[in-house]
């Protein structure tokens, strides 16, 4: 970890402002459907608390568009955090102002205080200075445990930093820098790659990356038949990016001559239509009929790709292999989540639909390392800087 962690920080009767990612989904009662996300930060909170920190939590919830929105406040997730750490959590109206500032002053050791949503004010996606400015008056410290927000460069993510010293890494930042970081600087081999998801627009620079760094690259979801169609295979009325076809090419020639096996389906589960309703049908090869469009990976690509998986000693993977969200599209998706579980490699997930298809497997205690920032770590693993980790404080 080259970045300074929170382990490493003073924080005795010190404020402390720590970014964190309670961007989490409410019902139309404003309660929290799934407190993920707050879990996920409980270690920093808990330990800035046994350290006697006077601990400032920030975070956006939503895309209020930089005004107030009652349906976007944090106050049910103070609710929840004060359940989950057994204790009070005081919640401040606003996240800027004399008001926050005087609750900021009033802390003693081992408080908690959630500041209400920053994207109330349209500064902080903006990275204003004077906003940052404010933020960073109410702390001494400051921590961020909030990965998920670490590629935006906004107020509390990147501008405070210029503010206060020294800027750490929480706990689950650091974790999720010591395995992304793991899998682009200093991976064990054979080290697979499982890319998936519609478009390859949307993972070209991954790819590019990726043809840096792996052993192989297996291909599955809608972005497949982009691929299968720059080699002149019949794709039906499969989803393509026909603008794309030329990139895909050299994607493909340049798998070639680094040496990276880079593997495509070879058979397919399609339907008539996209429906929950529409009949499977699997074809005998990579070619699908004119009136049927694919929509999963068929049983011999998913057992080739469990043969690579179970070689393989590091284990990347981002994007699902089918539409995963209608059962009999979601078969191939679901084998390879049970491969990548079955097998002893470090493996590591990212991307919301990634995880929640591993969710969707039961298999999520099998995986070393579930990423929380689905943008982050598709651009961390695209070989991308992250504003809000190279702002924080070199060790």
């Amino acid at each position: 970890m080259p970045k300074v962690s929170i382990r490493d920080l003073d924080m005795q009767g010190k404020r402390v402002f720590m970014r964190v990612d309670f961007n989490v989904p409410l019902n139309d009662a404003l309660e929290i459907t799934d407190d993920t996300r707050i879990q996920a930060s409980l270690a920093s909170i808990k330990l800035a608390g046994e350290r006697g920190a006077r601990l400032i939590l920030a975070s956006h919830l939503g895309r209020p568009k930089g005004k107030p929105h009652p349906r976007m406040s944090l106050k049910p997730a103070a609710a929840r955090l004060s359940e989950l750490l057994g204790k009070p959590v005081a919640f401040a109206p606003d996240c800027v102002g004399a008001e926050v500032e005087a609750m900021a002053k009033a802390m003693k050791d081992g408080d908690v205080l959630l500041l209400e949503n920053l994207r109330f004010h349209a500064e902080e996606e903006k990275n204003a200075p004077e906003f940052s400015q404010k933020l960073a008056a109410l702390a001494e410290v400051y921590v961020n445990d909030a990965f998920g927000s670490a590629h935006r460069a906004h107020s509390s993510t990147e501008g405070i930093t210029k503010f206060l010293s020294p800027c750490a890494a929480g706990l689950l930042m650091e974790k999720e820098l010591e395995y992304l970081g793991k899998a682009v600087e200093n991976p064990a081999r054979p080290y697979v790659a499982i890319v998936g998801g519609a478009k390859v627009s949307d993972k070209l620079e991954l790819l590019r990356n990726l043809l840096k760094l792996a052993d192989s690259i297996l291909i599955g979801g809608a972005m497949a038949y982009t691929f299968l169609k720059a080699r002149g295979v019949e794709v039906g009325l499969s989803r393509t990016e026909d603008d794309k076809l030329e990139l895909a090419k050299e994607v493909l020639a340049s798998a070639e001559q680094a040496g990276v096996k880079l593997l495509l389906p070879t058979d397919h589960v399609v339907a008539e239509k996209l429906d929950a309703s529409a009949a499977a049908e699997t074809t005998p090869t990579a070619q699908i009929p004119g009136d049927r469009l694919g929509l999963d990976i068929g049983p011999a690509t998913r057992a080739a790709y469990a043969a690579e998986i179970a070689k393989a000693k590091t284990i990347v993977w981002n994007g699902p292999m089918g539409v995963f969200e209608i059962d009999q599209f979601a078969q191939g998706t679901m084998e390879i989540a049970r491969a990548v579980a079955a097998s002893s490699a470090v493996s590591i997930v990212g991307g919301g639909d990634s995880v929640a298809a591993v969710n969707k497997a039961g298999v999520e205690d099998k995986i070393s390392h579930i990423s929380t920032g689905g943008g982050a770590s598709l651009e961390f693993l695209s070989g991308l800087t992250l504003p809000g980790v190279a702002a924080l404080t070199e060790k």
